[in-house]
């Protein structure tokens, strides 16, 4: 008889070995992300790494065991002192301090480029990345079912890492197939970024205001290939709106010059994504919470969805203390003041939402876009200090850098028959940790270098902090904004991908297109495997079609992984040679 999501289960797949091995990766994953994205204005999404490294580390530890099966996974785990599905939920306790130190690198130094760095010190630093951590817990803990079990998004990342974590054990074609393709693309990025013998761009056109090239990213192709023609159709149609329509149209008709353009493209983009994680909110969460909140009142305690206590009475309780100390540590702790902490706590909710939706469909999260978003709101009603607005993104881009990680490892553990509750927990020791660790990073950085070496033109660039700093006196254009944000609802409602729409018009053109042309490859791909299936009996064309999509998955997901694994290796080296000279 199948036990009841059950505490064996997932104590089981929460080892200690893990829990030691994924804190000492936060150290290493931490100070290589916060540097990569300070110096390069980047960070890689390093789960595919983790995952790799991770697993080398379990397995030089203790002897192999075969892969279970998802397939012939049963519920619970007859062997519950060892199975694989633990290399998914212990690489995650490492990596999470990656969106961690994201969250705070792409924020945060821009208050010491408007001269506040003697006002955003470690204590506020560490308070802006528990508070973030906190929130982004607490909502994965409540969105999980609805992203992971209901809407079955594809989240890229995730799948790649899991993909990964099975082609290690499986062996044979498979294997062959992913590290084959994670070792070509992993060799082309090296390439084209440590050695600088491949360009970054191709076929560049001087438009203004349009960053028309193709980014030159396997990665980049694979989410695309990954995502699909649907979503990335839209994606695309965004992007030629915003560049092609607003830009080039409306400054061919000389309604605004380029900078007006940017600054409507820009609160367009946001008000689109903004509309659609408050429609998210309002027609799929709330009815869920009706229900839970129905639930616990007929004293219906299911284990099944509780993913802290394993009772969701005493879950409603833990998480609603998590949220209550965010707020606390928002109003007293960063001097935010009442009515701005509430509005962070509710909006936190909002953008993680809408982190969770940009990941799953495209395994981008633009975290300090949503950061961005909300400062700007706040800003609006809230008479606040300029270094705060800086804390408020802070807290934001950390919540949703957190939860997108979170359910990248939600689906990978979904593919490998990882305990979401053991995943949970593993990523909420990791948070910790990793707000811990990633303050201490970013002061140790700002102390050794001083303020003055971020912004641009200086040693750590800081591209996204740059912009939030620019943003912090007011969204450019309020008409755009609330016209997005309309239609960000309408066209959810309408069940079209708004997210994606918002996405096309809010990121660079290079970025899209590339993306458009993964898809592209997609669709020339199913047309071959169709052609080559005409003639067979019904049986044998499914199977071989179906071999065909499992083959490009595994593939799509190697090169996606080589770049990532790449990404994070180029990170050490920089960190290592900072170190040394």
């Amino acid at each position: 008889m199948d036990k009841p999501s059950g505490h064996a289960s997932w104590r089981g797949q929460l080892t200690l070995r893990g829990v030691v091995i994924g804190c000492i990766g936060c150290a290493i994953i931490t100070a290589s992300s916060a540097y990569t994205a300070l110096r390069l204005g980047a960070l890689p999404w390093p789960i595919v790494f983790a995952a790799v490294v991770s697993l080398f580390f379990l397995r030089l530890l203790q002897p192999p065991l075969p892969l279970q099966d998802p397939a012939r996974l049963p519920p619970s785990y007859e062997d519950e002192d060892r199975d694989d599905s633990n290399d998914d939920n212990n690489h995650g306790l490492g990596r999470i301090v990656a969106m961690v130190a994201g969250g705070l690198a792409f924020t945060i130094p821009g208050a010491w480029m408007l001269g506040y760095a003697d006002q955003v010190g470690m204590a506020q630093m560490l308070l802006v990345a528990l508070s973030g951590t906190l929130m982004g817990l607490v909502c994965t803990a409540l969105i999980h079912r609805h992203f992971i079990e209901d809407s079955q998004l594809e989240f890229p990342m995730g799948t790649s890492a899991a993909e990964t974590l099975r082609a290690t054990e499986a062996g044979g074609r498979t294997g062959r197939q992913l590290f084959a393709s994670m070792g070509v693309a992993g060799l082309y990025c090296a390439l084209r970024d440590a050695l600088g013998a491949i360009p970054t761009m191709l076929c560049a056109l001087p438009i203004p205001g349009v960053g028309f090239g193709i980014y030159n990213s396997p990665m980049m192709l694979s989410v695309g290939f990954l995502v699909g023609s649907t979503a990335v159709a839209f994606w695309f149609a965004g992007g030629v709106l915003a560049n092609f329509g607003l830009v080039v149209g409306g400054g061919a008709l000389g309604l605004w010059d380029a900078a007006g353009a940017q600054g409507i493209v820009k609160s367009l983009g946001m008000g689109l994504m903004m509309g659609s994680g408050a429609a998210v909110v309002l027609k799929d969460i709330l009815p869920q919470a009706r229900a839970i909140a129905s639930g616990l009142r007929s004293g219906d305690e299911g284990a099944a969805a509780s993913l802290v206590s394993g009772r969701l009475r005493a879950d409603a309780g833990i998480l609603g203390l998590a949220t209550a100390a965010v707020a606390v540590m928002a109003c007293l702790g960063l001097g935010l003041g009442p009515l701005p902490s509430i509005a962070v706590v509710l909006l936190s909710f909002v953008t993680t939402i809408m982190s969770a939706q940009s990941c799953g469909q495209t395994g981008i999260d633009p975290m300090e876009i949503f950061g961005l978003i909300v400062l700007l709101l706040v800003a609006a009603f809230a008479q606040l200090a300029q270094v705060k607005l800086f804390f408020v993104a802070g807290i934001v881009a950390v919540a949703c850098g957190l939860a997108g990680d979170v359910m990248n490892d939600f689906r990978a553990g979904h593919i490998l028959g990882t305990d979401p509750r053991a995943q949970w927990l593993g990523q909420a020791i990791g948070g910790v940790l990793g707000a811990l660790v990633a303050a201490g990073v970013m002061v140790a950085l700002v102390t050794a270098y001083g303020p003055d070496a971020f912004g641009p033109g200086r040693m750590f660039v800081s591209a996204q902090a740059s912009v939030v700093a620019a943003m912090v006196a007011g969204i450019p254009s309020v008409p755009a904004f609330v016209a997005g944000l309309a239609a960000g609802v309408a066209l959810y409602l309408a069940k079209l991908p708004a997210m994606m729409v918002g996405l096309g018009v809010y990121l660079p053109f290079y970025m899209t297109l590339t993306a458009f042309l993964g898809s592209v490859a997609k669709l020339a791909w199913d047309r071959v495997a169709r052609a080559r299936s005409t003639g067979l009996s019904d049986g044998e064309r499914t199977r071989r079609e179906a071999d065909a999509r499992e083959g490009a998955l595994v593939v799509a997901s190697g090169v996606l992984g080589g770049e990532s694994i790449v990404g994070v290796v180029i990170a050490f080296a920089s960190v290592i040679a900072s170190l040394i000279g």
